[in-house]
């Protein structure tokens, strides 16, 4: 008993981990949506599952999660990166590039969909202040799930994707204002009721104005001070500072401890150390997600299940095609075909996680009755788990009517490829690699580089030369920018020993992308060489001969014979350098 209380919740965090240990790579193996698997195993071990019958079978409390205090807490910690994640991917800078879809088309679907599903609460006989909080709570999709459906299809990046995002973007920061208006109307109703939720988004707006003014001037400087000793434990311990430190801020100033953790997600997203942040995350990400949701899934009470099947068919039957509709015709009117605004409708339809946590509000506030709210959380999570199943219908509709222009698509995709279109990534960005870049800019072929020095990179990147702090030397970061579609990975880093491993780690990883190298001599060239790299470029020969050109220019031989001699000792050099690799043992070729 001591131990338990010395340690609260021990319990419940082992039988987590277990759970996400064991059900992460059975998900990925079965190749399962994992949000839908950790919805179904917290339902399942949750209050409303095994939870129900551990006072009759002692041994059952083992293996579920009672209710209590142990189940808040860690959704509360699920909530928080949830958010934080969310906002590293948001970004200022992105959402002003997409404020047309965001703040119009995210808009414009929230309010639509809010009145339609208020209206019809409020015919079956609610009171406004259920209608209006299940209207706005029902207008939000699932972020979590549509996107992990979109990342598993590669298809974040195109149009659909872009505006699908931009709509769950004004989704989640549509939260704050209705858990604002359930603090609103808990106070009471009447004519101030207008005054005072004007007056509560002000102060609301204010505070997180100034949340985010404040941690501009900190988050990044403490970022760039720390990051030039290049520990990973450091690195990680500053994320979560700026986590949990600007979440209780926003607690501290009447605010949800989730907006601080998406405005602190959002700080550091426009900073040069995003893509690193990323990858500190990625390895915490399926666990802390898992955990969310699994939290979400004890929310749901299966029993509704058997004592209202009609009821819940025709709400999540009702929900669905009134938010595919509305979907749908805005898609229509940004321009996308029928049959893909149809499918971003039915992707769209589902409602979505942060239902659980408003409706929570709202009972805790007695605006809403416990039995309703049980039974529209379990509608939203069922709409949720056909929501992989609308998916496929709504791809496979958008794939048949456009089959004949995807197949001219590809083929015009693999003319660009050929023609060696698209972003190249440059490792180290010191003298070499700015020269480069500066080349690259004046033709304009897009660029994204890598540099280890966090100085240097704020310096440049303040610029707006597209350079982030990272060692693009790991094959993760590379995949994270999409590096294997890349037309070249460029190498000018100076270190020979830190080369040679980049080179061995970027062609295991990707085989087929060119790869050119400098390197310090010619030495070093041929060891390059035989790790796999395309070309390479020694510094002391190129500096050998551009003043042998010179000296033979002094010495009268015209400019077109200097050429000739210098490139057929290059070329002599690059045979040497062919040959040096293909007798490399197991060199690929």
């Amino acid at each position: 008993m001591q131990e338990q209380h010395a340690f609260p919740f021990f319990r419940e965090i082992i039988l987590f981990l277990i759970l996400a240990g064991i059900l992460i790579p059975t998900l990925q193996r079965l190749r399962i949506n994992q949000v839908l698997g950790f919805l179904a195993v917290g339902a399942i071990a949750g209050p409303f599952g095994l939870g129900l019958h551990a006072a009759e079978f002692p041994w059952l409390a083992w293996l579920s999660f009672p209710t209590g205090p142990g189940v808040s807490m860690l959704a509360e910690i699920g909530v928080l990166f949830l958010m934080f994640m969310i906002g590293l991917e948001l970004s200022a800078a992105r959402l002003w590039a997409m404020r047309a879809w965001v703040f119009g088309g995210g808009t414009v679907q929230v309010l639509a969909t809010a009145v339609l599903i208020g209206a019809a609460a409020m015919f079956l006989g609610l009171p406004f202040p259920a209608a209006a909080i299940l209207g706005a709570v029902l207008s939000l999709s699932s972020t979590a799930v549509v996107m992990q459906l979109m990342s598993e299809q590669n298809r974040t990046g195109s149009r659909l994707g872009q505006a699908a995002f931009s709509i769950l973007m004004l989704q989640d920061l549509a939260v704050v204002p209705i858990l604002v208006m359930i603090g609103v109307l808990a106070r009471g109703s009447g004519d101030g009721v207008a005054t005072l939720a004007l007056v509560t988004m002000a102060k609301a707006g204010g505070a997180i104005a100034l949340i985010y003014l404040v941690g501009r001037r900190v988050i990044h400087p403490l970022f760039k001070a720390f990051a030039r000793h290049r520990q990973p434990d450091v690195f990680m311990a500053l994320i979560l500072l700026s986590t949990f430190g600007i979440a209780g801020l926003s607690a501290a100033a009447g605010l949800s401890m989730a907006l601080g953790a998406l405005i602190a997600g959002l700080l550091l997203a426009e900073t040069e150390f995003r893509h690193e942040v990323e990858l500190m995350v990625e390895p915490f990400k399926g666990l802390l997600m898992g955990l969310f949701f699994m939290t979400v899934g004890m929310g749901m009470d299966t029993r509704q299940l058997a004592e209202a099947p009609l009821w819940l068919g025709a709400v999540v039957l009702g929900l669905v095609l009134v938010k595919a509709l509305v979907v749908t015709l805005l898609l229509r009117a940004g321009r996308l075909p029928w049959p893909r605004a149809l499918e971003g409708g039915l992707l769209l339809a589902q409602g979505g996680e942060f239902a659980f946590i408003v409706l929570g509000d709202a009972i805790n506030a007695k605006l809403l009755d416990p039995g309703l709210g049980a039974r529209v959380m379990l509608a939203v999570g069922l709409s949720m788990f056909i929501t992989p199943l609308l998916a496929r219908l709504g791809r496979s509709i958008g794939e048949h009517a456009e089959r004949a222009a995807v197949e001219t698509a590809a083929k015009h995709d693999e003319a660009a490829l050929a023609a060696g279109q698209g972003q190249i990534v440059i490792a180290g960005f010191g003298r070499v690699g700015q020269q480069l870049a500066k080349l690259l800019t004046a033709q304009h072929i897009p660029f994204i580089a890598f540099e280890n020095d966090a100085a240097l990179v704020s310096k440049l990147h303040a610029q707006g030369i597209p350079v982030y702090y990272g060692n693009a030397a790991r094959p993760e970061l590379l995949r994270l920018v999409k590096a294997q579609d890349a037309p070249a990975i460029v190498l000018t880093m100076d270190n020979p020993a830190s080369a040679l491993q980049a080179v061995r780690g970027i062609r295991r990883e990707f085989e087929h992308v060119p790869l050119f190298v400098r390197s310090r001599d010619e030495r070093h060239a041929r060891l390059l060489k035989r790790a796999g790299a395309t070309v390479v470029v020694p510094e002391t020969l190129e500096a050998s001969l551009q003043l042998s050109a010179f000296v033979l220019e002094a010495m009268g031989l015209d400019e077109r014979t200097v050429d000739d001699i210098v490139d057929y000792e290059r070329d002599l050099f690059a045979e040497q350098l062919n040959d040096a690799g293909l007798r490399e043992p197991g060199h690929r070729t």
